[in-house]
């Protein structure tokens, strides 16, 4: 199939994606199939031929009551581990809220320096699949904590402390810590390091048809009029409001394990609305890492939380670089799992960081909008717009209503949540208007 690209494929590998690029209406979408990655293991698993591992711990109470699930604190200590970068924590069923706080400290690979304390986001529930979807209902979805990213790491103490609520007995009042979660583990992931992305490419040429062994590391930015002619090229209805295609760093470009993932694609049939996500893994990496970050946090989903792939349809780091997520296709209504009870006709799109009190770059802000100016122009979608989706079910809309929501939306505004974090929360409008703007409204 063409990709997305008739006037640029001289210019890179575009030509030899092996993922779809072009618009749902040129292919029907292939079955969804059934995944194993979410099982649980007490060792390492890694794919033979590719690196990374995770490593899935028990965690064990902590307190005089020793009766799992009802002491009010469980933990791990562990300094003989498989080196990792990213950690996060999950348990049984996916449908129970972890009422509680859980802290973790790390030792530095090579230094042997533990860090202090640091909290991971316990409110991942709000992140997922759909109720009722075959990605949520397929027996392999556990609950799960945010992942964190602590950078390489080789020992590791964490805790987990459940909440105290007033309770009222006989005349009096006393504390009762709430019930932990069934089955927590820790998860240890390590992203492993990327392969040479050009290892066994050869240079793309007009005539040559695409083929899964030749994989482009990026699709580059064009200009408006190149993003037109495109469409134009392909049969596509040419919108009168697109903005230009920015340049897009490939799953083959940040070195996803494709044997990771399901295989079927699931699509929607368009994208009305962009969800903006933080990933709560922290802000502590370096540009040059965020490509191990999103390694890590793919790794996290599909093999600790039992996800068909990672959730969000793009990723955008703290320099301004931009992510193909969920795999599909860019240009495609890939559904996702980012925002519980909207991944149909949407799309996520999840800035590397947590910005509850530290401020988004302005290079991810301003990624935001020529990301969403490009997609949403696709469909013919006005950034600055309203617009209403079906909520599948969650804590603010009932199953079946009709939500009228800003076309680009934060997460909180699907589901009650922190998420995208107040300050990011706070630069959507501008998001708005640049977008709008990019696309010459």
């Amino acid at each position: 199939m063409r990709g997305f690209l008739a006037s640029s494929i001289g210019v890179t590998c575009a030509a030899a994606l092996a993922l779809p690029l072009t618009l749902p209406a040129a292919a029907a979408p292939a079955p969804a199939t059934q995944s194993t990655s979410g099982a649980r293991t007490a060792s390492t698993t890694a794919a033979p031929d590719l690196p990374g591992s995770t490593e899935s711990l028990p965690l064990t109470p902590r307190t005089r009551d020793r009766t799992l699930g009802a002491a009010p604190e469980q933990g791990l200590t562990r300094d003989d581990v498989h080196r990792f970068s990213l950690v996060g924590v999950t348990w049984t069923d996916p449908d129970t809220e972890l009422r509680g706080q859980v802290q973790v400290r790390t030792r530095a690979t090579g230094t042997g320096e533990w860090s202090g304390w640091q909290d991971i986001d316990t409110h991942n529930e709000d992140h997922g699949a759909d109720p009722g979807t075959a990605e949520r209902d397929s027996g392999h979805v556990h609950g799960s904590t945010a992942p964190l990213w602590v950078g390489d790491s080789d020992g590791v103490d964490v805790r987990v402390r459940a909440n105290t609520a007033a309770t009222r007995t006989v005349g009096n009042i006393g504390e009762q810590p709430s019930a932990l979660p069934t089955g927590l583990h820790l998860e240890l992931v390590d992203p492993g390091a990327a392969q040479d992305p050009t290892a066994g490419a050869r240079p793309a040429t007009a005539n040559r048809t695409a083929t899964p062994r030749l994989a482009a590391t990026e699709l580059p930015a064009l200009s408006k009029q190149a993003t037109e002619r495109d469409m134009v090229a392909l049969g596509a209805k040419l919108q009168p409001y697109i903005g230009p295609r920015p340049r897009i760093v490939t799953r083959h470009g940040w070195g996803a394990d494709e044997k990771l993932r399901e295989k079927g694609f699931v699509y929607t049939k368009q994208v009305k609305a962009a969800f903006v996500h933080h990933t709560a893994t922290g802000n502590n990496y370096r540009c040059s890492q965020a490509p191990s970050v999103i390694r890590g946090i793919y790794r996290y989903h599909v093999k600790s939380s039992g996800w068909r792939d990672i959730g969000y349809n793009f990723l955008v780091d703290k320099c301004g670089t931009i992510y193909e997520g969920r795999a599909g296709g860019v240009a495609k209504a890939v559904m996702g799992a980012h925002t519980l009870g909207f991944n149909t006709n949407s799309m996520g799109i999840a800035v590397l960081g947590t910005f509850g009190s530290a401020k988004p770059s302005s290079a991810a802000v301003t990624a935001i909008a020529k990301l969403t100016a490009w997609k949403l122009g696709l469909y013919g979608v006005n950034p600055r717009g309203k617009t209403y989706l079906k909520s599948g079910g969650g804590n603010l809309y009932r199953k079946g209503k009709n939500v009228r929501l800003n076309v680009i939306s934060g997460h909180r505004d699907g589901f009650a949540t922190e998420c995208p974090g107040r300050q990011l929360y706070g630069k959507l409008g501008s998001a708005r208007s640049t977008s709008a703007r990019y696309q010459g409204r």
